[in-house]
Protein backbone atom coordinates (compact mmCIF):
# COMPACT_ATOMS: atom_id res chain seq x y z
CA UNK A 1 0.00 0.00 0.00
CA UNK A 2 1.13 3.50 -0.75
CA UNK A 3 0.32 6.08 1.86
CA UNK A 4 -0.47 9.52 0.60
CA UNK A 5 -0.03 12.57 2.78
CA UNK A 6 -2.56 15.32 2.49
CA UNK A 7 -1.07 18.45 1.02
CA UNK A 8 -1.68 21.60 3.06
CA UNK A 9 -3.97 24.09 1.33
CA UNK A 10 -2.28 26.91 -0.52
CA UNK A 11 -2.76 30.17 1.33
CA UNK A 12 -3.86 33.11 -0.75
CA UNK A 13 -2.08 36.44 -0.15
CA UNK A 14 -4.09 38.91 1.91
CA UNK A 15 -5.69 41.94 0.32
CA UNK A 16 -3.04 44.15 1.92
CA UNK A 17 -0.22 41.97 0.56
CA UNK A 18 -1.64 42.19 -2.96
CA UNK A 19 -2.00 45.95 -2.58
CA UNK A 20 1.62 46.35 -1.46
CA UNK A 21 2.89 44.10 -4.24
CA UNK A 22 1.06 46.13 -6.84
CA UNK A 23 2.55 49.34 -5.43
CA UNK A 24 6.06 47.85 -5.40
CA UNK A 25 5.70 46.90 -9.04
CA UNK A 26 5.43 50.58 -9.92
CA UNK A 27 9.21 50.94 -9.65
CA UNK A 28 9.08 53.29 -6.64
CA UNK A 29 10.66 51.47 -3.66
CA UNK A 30 8.88 53.78 -1.18
CA UNK A 31 5.41 53.37 -2.69
CA UNK A 32 4.72 50.13 -0.79
CA UNK A 33 5.45 51.84 2.54
CA UNK A 34 3.05 54.67 1.73
CA UNK A 35 0.28 52.28 0.68
CA UNK A 36 0.72 50.12 3.78
CA UNK A 37 0.51 53.11 6.13
CA UNK A 38 -2.50 54.55 4.29
CA UNK A 39 -4.23 51.16 4.61
CA UNK A 40 -3.42 51.14 8.35
CA UNK A 41 -4.84 54.64 8.82
CA UNK A 42 -8.03 53.79 6.95
CA UNK A 43 -8.86 50.37 8.36
CA UNK A 44 -7.31 50.33 11.83
CA UNK A 45 -7.56 53.98 12.87
CA UNK A 46 -10.67 54.90 10.85
CA UNK A 47 -9.26 57.99 9.13
CA UNK A 48 -11.33 59.48 6.33
CA UNK A 49 -10.66 61.73 3.30
CA UNK A 50 -7.22 60.17 2.86
CA UNK A 51 -4.95 61.56 0.14
CA UNK A 52 -1.43 60.84 -1.07
CA UNK A 53 0.64 63.90 -1.98
CA UNK A 54 3.79 63.76 -4.12
CA UNK A 55 6.61 65.91 -2.76
CA UNK A 56 9.92 66.98 -4.23
CA UNK A 57 13.20 67.15 -2.31
CA UNK A 58 15.52 66.68 -5.25
CA UNK A 59 17.05 70.15 -4.94
CA UNK A 60 18.23 69.62 -1.36
CA UNK A 61 21.22 67.64 -0.16
CA UNK A 62 22.19 66.45 3.27
CA UNK A 63 25.03 68.29 4.99
CA UNK A 64 26.91 65.05 5.70
CA UNK A 65 26.46 63.27 2.38
CA UNK A 66 26.53 64.01 -1.32
CA UNK A 67 23.46 61.88 -1.96
CA UNK A 68 20.21 63.56 -2.81
CA UNK A 69 17.76 63.75 0.06
CA UNK A 70 15.15 62.18 -2.16
CA UNK A 71 17.06 58.88 -2.15
CA UNK A 72 16.22 58.30 1.52
CA UNK A 73 13.49 60.81 2.28
CA UNK A 74 9.81 60.07 1.74
CA UNK A 75 8.68 61.06 -1.74
CA UNK A 76 5.08 61.25 -0.59
CA UNK A 77 3.05 62.59 2.30
CA UNK A 78 -0.32 61.27 3.43
CA UNK A 79 -3.09 63.51 4.71
CA UNK A 80 -6.43 62.61 6.20
CA UNK A 81 -8.99 63.37 8.88
CA UNK A 82 -8.72 61.30 12.08
CA UNK A 83 -11.90 60.47 14.03
CA UNK A 84 -10.57 62.41 17.04
CA UNK A 85 -7.75 64.82 17.79
CA UNK A 86 -4.31 63.28 17.89
CA UNK A 87 -2.55 66.13 19.74
CA UNK A 88 -3.58 69.37 21.45
CA UNK A 89 -1.01 71.89 22.62
CA UNK A 90 -1.21 72.45 26.42
CA UNK A 91 -1.80 76.21 26.01
CA UNK A 92 -4.58 75.54 23.52
CA UNK A 93 -6.03 72.96 25.88
CA UNK A 94 -6.00 75.54 28.70
CA UNK A 95 -7.78 78.09 26.48
CA UNK A 96 -10.46 75.56 25.60
CA UNK A 97 -10.93 74.70 29.27
CA UNK A 98 -11.31 78.34 30.24
CA UNK A 99 -13.86 78.94 27.47
CA UNK A 100 -15.80 75.75 28.17
CA UNK A 101 -15.04 74.25 24.75
CA UNK A 102 -14.86 70.46 24.42
CA UNK A 103 -13.00 68.62 21.69
CA UNK A 104 -16.32 67.21 20.48
CA UNK A 105 -17.42 70.79 19.71
CA UNK A 106 -14.59 71.28 17.21
CA UNK A 107 -14.56 70.50 13.53
CA UNK A 108 -12.28 67.66 12.35
CA UNK A 109 -8.79 68.73 11.33
CA UNK A 110 -6.78 67.40 8.40
CA UNK A 111 -3.45 66.01 9.57
CA UNK A 112 -0.35 65.16 7.56
CA UNK A 113 1.61 61.93 7.94
CA UNK A 114 5.24 61.26 6.92
CA UNK A 115 5.52 57.59 5.85
CA UNK A 116 8.78 55.84 6.82
CA UNK A 117 10.11 52.33 7.42
CA UNK A 118 12.22 51.08 10.30
CA UNK A 119 15.92 51.41 9.53
CA UNK A 120 15.43 54.24 7.05
CA UNK A 121 18.23 56.81 7.29
CA UNK A 122 17.15 60.21 8.61
CA UNK A 123 18.69 63.55 9.50
CA UNK A 124 17.42 66.94 10.62
CA UNK A 125 17.98 68.22 7.08
CA UNK A 126 15.78 65.50 5.63
CA UNK A 127 13.06 66.16 8.20
CA UNK A 128 13.22 69.88 7.38
CA UNK A 129 12.76 69.08 3.68
CA UNK A 130 9.62 67.09 4.50
CA UNK A 131 8.24 70.00 6.57
CA UNK A 132 8.98 72.45 3.76
CA UNK A 133 6.84 70.34 1.43
CA UNK A 134 4.19 70.03 4.13
CA UNK A 135 4.00 73.82 4.47
CA UNK A 136 3.41 74.19 0.74
CA UNK A 137 0.65 71.57 0.81
CA UNK A 138 -1.05 73.22 3.81
CA UNK A 139 -1.04 76.60 2.10
CA UNK A 140 -2.54 75.17 -1.09
CA UNK A 141 -5.14 72.81 0.38
CA UNK A 142 -5.71 74.01 3.95
CA UNK A 143 -5.08 71.79 6.94
CA UNK A 144 -8.41 72.19 8.65
CA UNK A 145 -12.06 72.66 7.87
CA UNK A 146 -13.62 76.10 7.90
CA UNK A 147 -15.94 76.80 10.80
CA UNK A 148 -19.32 78.40 10.35
CA UNK A 149 -21.25 79.69 13.37
CA UNK A 150 -24.47 78.72 11.58
CA UNK A 151 -23.65 75.08 12.31
CA UNK A 152 -24.30 75.50 16.04
CA UNK A 153 -27.84 75.92 17.36
CA UNK A 154 -26.50 77.40 20.62
CA UNK A 155 -25.71 81.11 20.04
CA UNK A 156 -23.41 81.29 23.07
CA UNK A 157 -21.43 78.25 21.98
CA UNK A 158 -21.27 79.53 18.41
CA UNK A 159 -19.77 82.79 19.68
CA UNK A 160 -17.17 80.93 21.74
CA UNK A 161 -16.22 78.78 18.75
CA UNK A 162 -15.93 81.82 16.49
CA UNK A 163 -13.56 83.37 19.05
CA UNK A 164 -11.63 80.11 19.31
CA UNK A 165 -11.04 79.81 15.56
CA UNK A 166 -9.98 83.45 15.35
CA UNK A 167 -7.57 82.86 18.22
CA UNK A 168 -6.29 79.68 16.57
CA UNK A 169 -5.62 81.53 13.32
CA UNK A 170 -3.52 84.13 15.16
CA UNK A 171 -1.76 81.46 17.26
CA UNK A 172 -0.76 79.64 14.09
CA UNK A 173 1.02 82.74 12.81
CA UNK A 174 2.67 83.59 16.15
CA UNK A 175 3.32 79.91 17.02
CA UNK A 176 1.77 80.58 20.42
CA UNK A 177 0.21 77.11 20.35
CA UNK A 178 3.28 75.39 18.98
CA UNK A 179 4.89 75.00 15.58
CA UNK A 180 3.68 73.03 12.57
CA UNK A 181 3.04 69.36 13.44
CA UNK A 182 2.81 66.07 11.60
CA UNK A 183 2.80 62.37 12.39
CA UNK A 184 5.87 60.29 11.61
CA UNK A 185 4.55 56.83 10.72
CA UNK A 186 7.12 54.04 10.96
CA UNK A 187 6.38 50.51 9.79
CA UNK A 188 8.43 47.43 10.59
CA UNK A 189 9.17 45.78 7.25
CA UNK A 190 12.48 44.12 8.10
CA UNK A 191 13.09 40.38 8.30
CA UNK A 192 10.57 38.95 10.72
CA UNK A 193 8.68 42.23 10.88
CA UNK A 194 4.95 41.83 11.22
CA UNK A 195 4.10 45.16 9.61
CA UNK A 196 3.20 47.02 12.80
CA UNK A 197 2.92 50.78 12.28
CA UNK A 198 3.96 53.14 15.10
CA UNK A 199 3.09 56.85 15.04
CA UNK A 200 5.12 59.69 16.57
CA UNK A 201 4.12 63.34 16.85
CA UNK A 202 6.89 65.49 15.32
CA UNK A 203 7.07 69.27 15.35
CA UNK A 204 8.92 71.72 13.15
CA UNK A 205 11.93 73.51 14.57
CA UNK A 206 12.86 73.83 18.22
CA UNK A 207 10.19 73.17 20.82
CA UNK A 208 10.37 75.30 23.95
CA UNK A 209 10.50 73.11 27.07
CA UNK A 210 7.60 73.50 29.46
CA UNK A 211 7.82 73.92 33.22
CA UNK A 212 5.46 71.66 35.19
Amino acid sequence: MTSQQAQPPTLEPSALTKLIESASASGNPLAATTIQILHNLQHQHLWTSLQIHDISTTNATDLNTTDSISSDSPQTLISGVPPHRVYTHPDEQLYMLEKGIAEDDLRPERLFVIPTAQGQTWSLRRMAAAFDSLATLEDSSGSEEEWSSNESTDPEKAKKLDEYYQKKKIAKETKEWGTRRALLAMTNRGMGGEGTVVYYVVQEGEVKPRQN
